[in-house]
């Protein structure tokens, strides 16, 4: 059996955070279509210059969401989705509070109408 490891807060923050900015979303929906690109034709796609594409690219590497892989004179980068998975236990932890919450007020409603 498997079991999952549950990310650091700052982990999760970091993959957070990047996942935050439309262009920070943006690239690795690219690179996952695309393939392992290099930054200019990634900046091609993009109405934001070079550097700022450049930028966008640490925070996402920062996070884990992309990496870079030099072949030869070229520099390309390539998404990394197991990251991704850190998040799920976090949506499902909110999923179960959320869903709780929900069953109270049936609870509420069930004893008010035995009450009576």
């Amino acid at each position: 059996m498997v079991e999952q490891q549950t990310p650091s807060p700052d982990r999760l923050t970091e993959i957070l955070k990047a996942a935050s900015d439309p262009i920070c979303r943006g690239i690795p929906t690219l690179l996952a279509q695309s393939g392992p690109t290099r930054v200019t034709k990634i900046t091609a796609r993009f109405d934001i210059s070079l550097n700022a594409v450049s930028k966008h690219i640490k925070v996402l590497d920062q996070a884990g969401l992309v990496s870079r892989r030099t072949l030869w004179r070229e520099h390309l980068i390539e998404v990394q989705m197991q990251p991704l998975a850190l998040i799920d236990p976090w949506f499902a932890a909110l999923r179960l509070i959320w869903a709780l919450r929900l069953e109270k007020p049936d609870d509420l409603l069930t004893k008010e109408q035995t009450d009576d």
